[in-house]
């Protein structure tokens, strides 16, 4: 089965800055992938890229197997980051206009976009300006729009962005109906608790370059079960085992504490026991995504000299 996107080799640079660093991945048709990384490290040049906003300086970028063209970009629909809708237009007309130029014909934009809005409860502001909308709107109507073709390859770019808790679960479960009917699905987010729930593969990048990529499950998997997430009340004098713990996160009453190779987690109930703690639940689990993130993140400045022949890639074939 031919992939829904590859990228092959791509470099982006702005004069002396080199925002992509000859940039590999590919995405499998009918997954959600998470395109992951901190704060300027190229995902939203990436997304433009693949979009034909931008133009890559090297590598090259398929779309189902073709090339970028006028005819590949009707196969996907883009929600970017920074809101691209018209202020002074209507909701309903510029999703009329919008889905045009993806290929529809007025009473099929007109049709899509009345269903879509009823579904995200917008129906009564169809014939308001967009500018009259609050922000959370707003990024509804932004994702109408990127839906609205029915597009094969569908690019969000922070899609939770402004969204209530109601909402943000309506674009999750439409994400995933969107997956089940075979539509692909690149998810660009800081959430890591939204990429671990729903994405198949990820790939994290970090200064333009790729740090660790695969099948999100492969990924956890091979980092093992290092990590110890305990619910308790009482004494927290039980976590100061430097020789047993490596590192530990705090939520109030529950942690998550990464062991150091060989610590015995048995050590550590008893050392919570002997200090009075009072434990409501104990597990030994795979390090949590955010987890991850952080520590091949904060790495990267090490290996930024590394060939890249030495890069991580887990559970992709070649």
């Amino acid at each position: 089965m031919t992939d829904a996107l590859t990228v092959d080799n791509v470099t982006k640079r702005y004069d002396t800055v080199t925002a992509v660093d000859h940039l590999s991945f590919r995405v499998p048709q009918g997954s959600i992938f998470g395109l992951l990384g901190p704060n300027g490290a190229g995902k939203t040049t990436t997304l433009r890229m693949i979009m034909r906003i931008l133009v890559p300086d090297e590598g090259s970028i398929l779309i189902m197997g073709q090339p970028l063209t006028d005819r590949s970009q009707h196969l996907a629909g883009y929600l970017p980051e920074e809101r691209g809708l018209y202020p002074r237009m209507t909701v309903r007309s510029v999703l009329v206009f919008l889905g045009a130029l993806k290929g529809l014909s007025e009473a099929e934009a007109e049709r899509r976009a009345r269903a879509w809005l009823e579904r995200f409860q917008l129906g009564e502001w169809s014939e308001k300006k967009v500018i009259d909308l609050s922000k959370g709107m707003q990024q509804k109507v932004q994702f109408i729009a990127a839906v609205l073709h029915e597009p094969s390859l569908l690019i969000l770019d922070e899609p939770f962005t402004g969204l209530d808790p109601v909402n943000t679960v309506a674009v999750k479960d439409i994400m995933l109906e969107l997956r089940a009917r075979g539509t692909t699905v690149i998810l660009s987010t800081h959430r890591m608790e939204q990429v671990e729930m729903m994405c198949d593969a990820i790939c994290l990048i970090n200064a333009g370059r790729s740090v660790l990529q695969g099948e999100l499950r492969a990924i956890k998997q091979a980092y093992g079960k290092n990590t110890l997430r305990i619910e308790y009340s009482g004494d927290d004098g039980f976590l100061n085992q430097s020789t047993l713990i490596q590192s530990v996160n705090r939520y109030g009453g529950m942690v998550e504490a990464r062991l150091r190779p060989g610590a015995d987690p048995q050590e550590i109930l008893k050392a919570a026991v002997g200090k009075g703690a009072r434990i409501t639940r104990f597990e030994l689990v795979e390090p949590p995504l955010n987890d991850i993130f952080i520590e091949k993140v904060s790495e990267g400045s090490g290996h930024a000299a590394a060939d890249r022949k030495g890069r991580r890639f887990v559970g992709l074939p070649d």
